[in-house]
């Protein structure tokens, strides 16, 4: 899945987007240069030593992995489970409804 984050990053560099990763290695310093090595750009949060059964993914009721959310700007989970193809479609969706409200509001101003 790299490949095709590091270009949805990429592709959406001047979006309001932002991606966000949790990673479940269980050992810290073996996970620092293995981010360097994938080319992890984006913020990606430790899981800690429990690695899957850590604190964020228990929060989050993650029981497989990958998971991903979709979230829109006001933190409300529209899309789940999401890859590919797919996921592209449920960003640019909400990409498109968030220009739509900014252009509205620009012209009640």
């Amino acid at each position: 899945m790299y490949p095709h984050e590091r270009s949805l990053v990429k592709r959406l560099a001047d979006k309001p987007f932002a991606l966000i990763g949790v990673n479940s290695d269980k050992d810290l310093e073996k996970l620092k240069p293995r981010l360097s090595e994938e080319q992890i750009t984006w913020r990606s949060f430790w899981n800690g030593p429990e690695g899957t059964g850590g604190p964020i993914s228990k929060r989050w009721g993650v029981n497989g992995w990958p998971t991903i959310y979709v979230m829109d700007h006001k933190g409300v989970i529209r899309a789940k489970g999401v890859r590919g193809e797919a996921m592209d479609k449920a960003v640019d969706l909400l990409l498109s409804e968030m220009e739509k409200e900014q252009s509205g509001a620009k012209k009640g101003e």
